[in-house]
C-alpha cells in the first residue's frame, strides 16, 4: 500500500489536520455492601474511591502539559442511597498531542486509581474498554496535492493548518503508510461537530455536495500518486522523515 487517504465532514474546510492519540482506560472498585446507617462501618465503599479517583486526577491536571485531555463518566454507582456501593465504575479517555507522552499520562492516571484503592480499600481492577489511536501524522506533500485539487475543482476557502483535539483510528494508519485526513465544511463554524445541527447539516444539500466535492478531489489526489512518479518518491521520503522522528 502506498498511500492513504479520507474525508471528515467539518465546520470549515482545513486540509492539514492533527490528532491526539488516545487510550481508553475503565476502571472497576469492589467494595463491601453494607446498611448506610446501621452498619456503615462493615461496608467498603467503592464509589468513594471512584470519587477520589476523579479528584486525583482533578489535581493532576495542573501538572499537565496543555495538549493533555483527561475526561470520563461514572458509569456504575451504586443503586440506593441506604446501602454502601459494593462496585463502582468509571471510564476514561486519556488522551495527548503525542503518543509517547500520552502513555505517560496514562500512568499518572493509574497511580490516582491505585491512590484511590489504598485510601478505601475497594479493590481496583482496570483495562482498555475500546481500542486506543495513535496521532494523526499528515503527509504534507500529499495533503499540498489535494489542497490544488480542491482549487483546480474551483473551492478556494481553505484553511492551511488546523491542529486537532479530537482522535481518529486514521492515526494509527498514518503511522504505517503515508496518510491526509482533510475536513471538508458541511456547516457554518458556529456548528459544533457531532451535534444535532451538525447531523441535520450532513443530510443537507450542502453536505452533499461537499461529500461528492471531497470524492473528486480524493480521486484526482489518487490519479496523481499513481500517474506521477516523482509525486510518490517524494510522498514516500517525507513519510519515512515524519515516522523516524515521532
Amino acid at each position: 500500500m502506498d498511500a492513504a487517504m479520507m474525508v471528515h465532514p467539518g465546520n470549515r474546510t482545513t486540509v492539514y489536520t492533527t490528532s491526539l492519540a488516545i487510550e481508553p482506560l475503565e476502571f472497576t472498585y469492589t467494595g463491601k455492601a453494607a446498611h448506610a446507617a446501621v452498619a456503615p462501618h462493615l461496608g467498603i465503599n467503592a464509589l468513594d474511591a471512584v470519587i477520589l479517583l476523579f479528584n486525583g486526577i482533578n489535581a493532576l491536571r495542573q501538572q499537565l502539559r496543555p495538549d493533555a485531555r483527561i475526561h470520563g463518566i461514572i458509569t456504575e454507582g451504586g443503586y440506593t442511597p441506604n446501602i454502601i456501593p459494593e462496585r463502582a465504575v468509571a471510564r476514561f479517555y486519556v488522551r495527548a498531542k503525542e503518543k509517547k507522552y500520552m502513555l505517560e499520562v496514562k500512568e499518572k492516571v493509574i497511580a490516582c486509581a491505585k491512590g484511590a484503592e489504598v485510601a478505601t480499600g475497594a479493590k481496583l481492577s482496570y483495562r482498555n474498554f475500546e481500542l486506543g489511536f495513535d496521532n494523526l501524522i499528515t503527509n504534507k506533500t500529499m495533503v499540498e496535492t489535494f489542497k490544488a485539487n480542491l482549487k483546480e475543482l474551483g473551492y478556494h476557502d481553505i484553511s492551511d493548518k488546523e491542529e486537532g483535539v479530537g482522535s481518529t483510528d486514521m492515526g494509527n494508519v498514518s503511522q504505517v503508510v503515508p496518510s491526509i485526513h482533510p475536513h471538508i465544511a458541511i456547516a457554518e463554524e458556529d456548528i459544533a461537530p457531532h451535534s444535532l445541527e451538525f447531523l441535520k447539516a450532513a443530510g443537507s444539500e450542502r453536505g452533499k455536495e461537499a461529500a461528492v466535492l471531497a470524492a473528486k478531489a480524493l480521486a484526482m489526489t489518487a490519479v496523481d500518486i499513481m500517474t506521477k512518479e516523482e509525486l510518490l518518491k517524494k510522498i514516500k521520503e517525507e513519510f519515512k522523515k515524519t515516522v523516524e522522528i515521532s
